[in-house]
């Protein structure tokens, strides 16, 4: 975890949201005033309160707590409405061209495959689109095919514009469209950003759905696998995140694999 905050000195632009920084991680965000003092980096802070991390920010701006999907689907669209995301990173390193089978679709709230009953979805009717001619899917190069991930991760977010993200959200519009300009720059190979976040995303009831956000809106700008990019999940101690990274625990070997059950008998097993 350590080397992954030092990495940060490495960003161009560092986008902080669901958490104070400055006071709760102090060791990891002194890399963050590193990127600012050696690389002139852009340091933007989103959170419901005015905290020490906002007033050493370049841009601050606020929101209203459980609104952070919104906020980063805003920049979302923004990036793809603006062209200004990595194009070339987001052909070769992500699923956007893949195309997806003609039993997807999103109406009223929900995704195709919802079982009222159990309370939950039916993923099969999301895969993507088999290619006959071989045993992998469909894609489209182009990434103009109506069905393929970037045309529907387009028709997904155009709903959330700047007005939308004002009126859920409660951030003036003005400084919303601040934070995607400053933001979105990255989507370039000459520049990387990345995002900090603590528990202010992770215990939300919708956390994973805001972390896994955030993935899409750095692999739409080319931010990860990158010096500088990343989604990066700051700790305080490292018997949390370097326990499960590093094999500190008897339940967890490293990578986050689980320890083998006495019951398996060799490897083939454990792997299965």
């Amino acid at each position: 975890m350590t080397n992954g905050w030092i990495d940060i000195k490495n960003a161009d632009v560092v986008l902080i949201m669901g958490g104070n920084s400055a006071e709760a991680h102090p060791c990891g965000f002194k890399w963050a005033i590193e990127a600012k003092k050696t690389r002139n980096a852009k340091l933007i802070h989103v959170d419901p309160r005015y905290t020490r991390t906002s007033a050493v920010s370049d841009l601050y701006a606020p929101l209203r707590a459980g609104t952070d999907i919104v906020f980063l689907n805003g920049m979302i669209r923004y990036a793809l409405e603006k062209k200004r995301f990595h194009e070339d990173y987001v052909k070769a390193h992500t699923n956007a061209s893949f195309i997806v089978g003609e039993k997807y679709h999103f109406n009223d709230g929900l995704f195709s495959g919802f079982d009222e009953a159990k309370k939950e979805y039916d993923k099969t009717q999301w895969s993507y689109e088999p290619d006959p001619k071989t045993t992998g899917y469909q894609t489209d190069a182009t990434l103009q095919h109506p069905r393929c991930v970037f045309q529907l991760l387009k028709k997904h977010v155009e709903r959330y514009t700047p007005e939308m993200v004002e009126k859920i959200c409660g951030t003036p519009k003005e400084q919303f469209l601040k934070v995607a300009e400053v933001m979105t720059s990255t989507g370039n190979a000459e520049r990387a950003g990345t995002i900090m976040y603590a528990l202010g995303w992770t215990q939300h009831s919708t956390g994973v759905q805001i972390i896994r956000t955030a993935a899409m809106l750095q692999l739409l700008l080319g931010n990860v696998g990158r010096p500088g990019g990343g989604v990066n999940a700051l700790r305080g101690h490292s018997n949390i995140q370097g326990a499960t990274d590093m094999a500190g625990t008897c339940a967890i070997l490293p990578g986050h694999l689980a320890t083998p059950r006495g019951e398996l008998k060799g490897l083939t097993p454990y792997l299965e």
